[in-house]
């Protein structure tokens, strides 16, 4: 079986690890997958992304059996390829207008913390738990985790997790708004499919503008903040979705929105 598979149904991208035999860990072959399902993702022009896994634990990081294969050259070589195929797929879901929505079981370790983090909205089965996991086996993060998890959590929270490794648990994640929603385990799967589908039936272009501005946030003074506000906003407000929308609202009924770009 493939190390990742794909499935494009109405605008939702459902992308999902299948290795559960070793925890979904990622060697060089899931991380192109990854890489891969991203640009067939951005190539369709998905409406949201749902990043789900097989198995008990999400993912518990790098493929440290494959890693172990390579002598320690060699291996330099490996891991630059492993984490260029990773970023990459990332960075291509990051630029999405549409939302990607990670539903974490058990352990999100290392990469697989990453990942997660990396996501819009995160969901949370009750028995999740984050580990950085790095710095245990000598290593340094990859994965836009020292990034993600230091905007999320702050400086302190986040030093101590990545060089203590100390564990969030799902209770915790959400109190530190590193999870979006702490849902029963048994319900996870389910609340992060409704919720998936919902937002691919959103105005998927208002949603690339959140995306963005949320991003760059702290690395934009005020000023230039209002007048990007004041350019996107009368942007979306022209384009058919914006039109939809008051039309809904006015009339009292659901939107059927696009998704489609705005114009300007």
């Amino acid at each position: 079986m493939d190390p990742v598979d794909l499935t494009i149904t109405e605008g939702l991208a459902r992308l999902r690890l299948t290795r559960p035999e070793v925890g979904n860990a990622i060697g060089l072959a899931t991380a192109r997958a990854l890489r891969d399902a991203a640009q067939q993702c951005r190539a369709a022009e998905v409406r949201a992304v749902l990043l789900t896994a097989d198995g008990s634990n999400f993912c518990v990081g790098g493929d440290l059996r494959e890693f172990a294969s390579f002598g320690p050259e060699a291996l330099t070589g490996h891991l630059h390829a492993v984490t260029d195929a990773l970023h990459e797929a990332q960075r291509i879901l990051a630029d999405l207008d549409g939302p990607v929505v990670a539903a974490v079981q058990g352990a999100a370790a290392g990469a697989g913390f990453g990942l997660a983090c990396g996501a819009d909205v995160v969901l949370a089965g009750s028995g999740a738990r984050f580990v950085s996991a790095y710095t245990a086996i000598g290593f340094s993060p990859d994965a836009g985790l020292t990034w993600t998890l230091t905007r999320a959590v702050g400086r302190v929270r986040a030093s101590a997790v990545l060089l203590l490794n100390r564990p969030v648990l799902a209770a915790e994640a959400v109190e530190w708004g590193l999870v979006t929603e702490v849902v029963p385990d048994e319900e996870l799967a389910a609340r992060a499919l409704e919720l998936a589908g919902r937002l691919a039936s959103g105005p998927t272009a208002a949603f690339g503008v959140v995306k963005r501005m949320v991003a760059t946030a702290t690395e934009t003074d005020r000023p230039t903040r209002w007048a990007q506000e004041g350019s996107t906003l009368a942007s979306a407000a022209a384009s058919a979705d914006g039109a939809e929308g008051v039309a809904a609202f006015l009339t009292k009924r659901p939107p059927v929105f696009t998704g489609g770009r705005p114009v300007g």
